[in-house]
């Protein structure tokens, strides 16, 4: 059995404004995932391409050590899907729409189900056309839980969510993920929700993967510095992210595993004050371009 719930490897789509990748990243079994950038950026076409919503240009998707495309059946039995872009209307009733649902996956939970109804607030009759937005969403949480999945694929599940029903989502989500060989792979821009809850972090722009790793970790190794340039320019590097400038006062981002702050002296640099970041800070400052 392989350490890893999902492994991407050189993903690429072309689209004629925009080009996903090439794009890779891997989820550890029983992690929860957080797949993290700004709108645009390209997470839910790479969740679309998980699911096999259009087809990929090149490189690999494996999820629970199956082949997204040629094992796509037995794929899809094993994994729990939610998005906004889902539409139960045509149902008419949550009691259809979980009928429709309960076909496709044998290991289907009828217990679980009305449990995960009654915890959420929804009812057998209850008419699809009335549903609030929250409440679609957290059908979708039903649908998605009651197989009792091994992977939770979930993109932009708090969208458009009150703080009650962020809650409510939240504990249903924490519930489901206790036990270890469950995983969860959240695409979001809702970061004080991502770093409460996930443990590992892919942050993706323009299409390509910034970085990925333990959130824990990644935050850690970041560093907010403040420096006087001495007359220098800033010199071009990998891991500095420049936020703002005021003649030889510059704000930085450091990523200390492939800079150290010490290290910066070696080109005239110095450092006045340095701090750690949050993980929103981290988020803003590897996204801004100066």
């Amino acid at each position: 059995m392989t350490d890893s719930a999902m492994e991407i490897n050189g993903l690429v789509k072309h689209f004629p404004t925009f080009t996903l990748g090439p794009l890779s990243l891997t989820v550890p079994r029983g992690a929860i995932y957080g797949f993290i950038g700004p709108n645009g950026a390209g997470k839910t076409t790479t969740v679309d391409l998980i699911m096999g919503m259009g087809r990929e240009d090149g490189g690999t998707i494996r999820v629970l050590g199956l082949d997204h495309r040629r094992n796509e059946a037995a794929m899809k039995a094993q994994v729990g899907y939610v998005s906004p872009e889902l539409s139960f209307n045509a149902w008419g009733r949550v009691k259809r729409v979980i009928g429709f649902y309960r076909g496709f996956f044998p290991d289907w939970d009828d217990a679980y189900c009305t449990e995960l109804l009654t915890r959420l607030k929804l009812g057998w009759e209850d008419r699809i056309a009335t549903l609030s937005f929250g409440a679609r969403t957290k059908l979708s949480l039903v649908i998605a839980l009651a197989h009792r999945p091994r992977l939770l694929l979930l993109d932009e599940p708090l969208s458009g969510l009150d703080a009650l029903a962020k809650h409510e989502v939240f504990s249903e989500l924490l519930s489901a993920v206790q036990d270890e060989e469950r995983t969860v792979f959240i695409s979001s821009h809702n970061l004080d929700d991502i770093e409460r809850f996930t443990d590992h972090l892919g942050m993706i722009r323009n299409g390509q993967m910034l970085l990925e790793g333990p959130t824990a970790d990644l935050v850690e190794r970041f560093r907010m510095a403040d420096c006087a340039l001495n007359g220098a320019p800033f010199p071009a590097f990998g891991g500095a992210y420049v936020q703002s400038r005021d003649g030889g006062r510059i704000r930085v981002l450091i990523d200390t595993q492939r800079r150290p702050l010490d290290s910066l002296g070696e080109y005239g640099i110095r450092v006045l004050a340095e701090s750690p970041v949050t993980l929103e800070e981290l988020f803003v400052g590897v996204m801004k371009e100066d």
